[in-house]
């Protein structure tokens, strides 16, 4: 069967029971790569940010970065998880270009956190994701496959590696199996990797730049005849990164499996790839066969003991819940159940709280990012984030429309230019001539030619009838390309018919 021949999304719901389970691996803020004190700044030229320890050169030792055991015991304290009172770290053996030492280090039957759960909110309704683990471990380098035309390796000419990435901390953070969301599995997906984004960078522990890698979701996906039914064949889509992504990864698979499922065809266990161009998986790698990674402990690290009192410590760094700040905020806003509900789902809670605390109100911050910014967005295909536009910026466009400098139609051209790289708000009206027009000479000129071109409107705001000043002030405002002061060519025409 071919990747092109789906079922209907809506038919493989109402025939299938969805089962996911989502791993999260977050690269970690820290100065230093997790055992050794090379530098994680990201863009750096490649492999100069390395060493004999991230590189796996033999008689190099590694030790242990004490921020990121740090940063790990908060993440799993805020996903109300058990911290181990001892855990350790394993090699966990394979080859591939990108692992220097050819084994990862990573946590593997003794993770630093286990057993938590956090609450997620789709459609007005709350969610509760099971945590299975939250484990330590380094990240790998990255390999660029050069002269194919999909960016892997196969039909690559040649392949090059950085390594400038192999060895920075990385916390993963597993699920238990989420049963139970049906045709909102998408949605849930989507809503629970934003959600540890906001509770991770609240934590001040990561970045999560998804467009760089610092967060990363891998979608494991099965379906089942009935909830009643024994769990299906999982597929596992590696490396999603950009939440509409996820939610699309989790669809397509559904509709995917379903198809097979309908042939009388069985799933394969196998890693897949997810295209952000087609919307579609391809097959990675079969997971039928049980891998030996031949885990054994690490014989150079000691194992992580922290102290029950640092725990504590650590735990009265929190910030607020999740859920108590958002019901927080919306007091705070002004936000009705239904403004706040999309204001979530749309994750633009933290940019319209900058653009508020920039000085816009929180009506005119919300309108922008979830009409105009959200439509440009999406039309590009990235996250509200991801545009190149700050909340100062968008709050100097409202500060720009309150001071009457322009209306809403010349703001929306004024975020094109800020979005196109043309400066700030006020360098882009000057630079574009987007002034709003209030000089009474030009504005009544124009008001008595549309006066003069409108002879059976003009006579009806003679006879009383205001209202069809409307079509009055749109002639002056076409005629002017938008630049005209509405309300001061309402007035003009109302004292010259009245």
């Amino acid at each position: 069967m071919t990747t092109t021949e789906l079922v209907a999304y809506d038919d493989a719901v109402a025939r299938y029971d969805p089962v996911m389970g989502l791993e999260v691996h977050v690269e970690l803020s820290t100065v230093s790569k997790m055992f050794c004190g090379c530098a994680t700044v990201f863009g750096a030229e490649p492999n100069t940010q390395t060493c004999p320890v991230c590189l796996g050169l033999p008689g190099a030792l590694p030790v242990t970065n004490k921020k990121a055991v740090e940063s790990a015991i908060r993440i799993g304290l805020a996903l109300n998880c058990e911290i181990a009172e001892w855990s350790r770290f394993a090699r966990k053996n394979y080859f591939y270009p990108d692992m220097p030492k050819n084994f990862q280090t990573s946590q593997y039957d003794e993770p630093i956190a286990f057993g938590g759960h956090t609450d997620v909110v789709v459609d007005g309704s709350t969610v509760r994701v099971e945590i299975e683990r939250a484990h330590m471990e380094e990240d790998t380098g990255k390999s660029l496959h050069v002269g194919g035309t999909t960016g892997r390796i196969h039909g690559a000419s040649h392949s090059l590696v950085d390594y400038n990435r192999a060895g920075i901390p990385l916390v993963e953070i597993v699920t238990r199996p989420i049963e139970g969301a049906g045709a909102n599995a998408p949605a849930v997906a989507r809503a629970y990797v934003a959600h540890l984004r906001e509770l991770l960078r609240g934590l001040s522990v990561s970045d999560v730049r998804m467009d760089q890698g610092s967060l990363r979701c891998d979608v494991n996906l099965s379906l089942r005849s009935s909830p009643q039914a024994p769990l299906g064949t999982r597929s596992e889509t590696k490396n999603v990164n950009s939440l509409r992504s996820v939610e699309r990864a989790v669809r397509h698979e559904i509709s995917r499996q379903a198809a097979l499922l309908d042939a009388g065809q069985r799933v394969v266990q196998e890693t897949r790839h997810w295209h952000e161009d087609t919307g579609m998986t391809t097959s990675g790698r079969s997971k039928e066969q049980a891998e030996d990674y031949r885990y054994f402990p690490e014989p150079d690290l000691l194992p992580i003991a922290p102290e029950r009192d640092w725990v504590d410590e650590l735990r009265a760094t929190l910030p607020e819940l999740a859920a108590v700040r958002r019901a927080r905020v919306q007091i705070e806003l002004g936000f009705t159940d239904l403004e706040m509900r999309d204001v979530l789902g749309a994750g633009a809670l933290p940019l319209i709280e900058a653009t508020v605390a920039a000085g816009a109100s929180p009506a005119s911050a919300r309108k922008w990012w979830l009409s105009e910014l959200a439509r440009r967005a999406n039309d590009a295909g990235m996250t509200l984030e991801d545009l190149p536009i700050t909340p100062a910026q968008v709050a100097g466009v409202q500060a720009l429309v309150d001071a009457g400098h322009v209306n809403d139609k010349l703001a929306r051209q004024v975020l094109d230019g800020v979005l196109a790289g043309e400066g700030e708000p006020e360098e882009v009206v000057a630079a574009r001539g987007l002034g709003v027009v209030s000089d009474d000479t030009a504005l009544s000129a124009a008001v008595d030619r549309a006066i003069e071109a409108n002879p059976d409107v003009a006579a009806k705001i003679r006879a009383g009838k205001a209202a069809a000043a409307g079509a009055l002030i749109g002639a002056v405002m076409k005629e002017m390309r938008g630049q005209a002061d509405a309300g001061r060519v309402r007035e003009l025409v109302i004292e010259k018919l009245t």
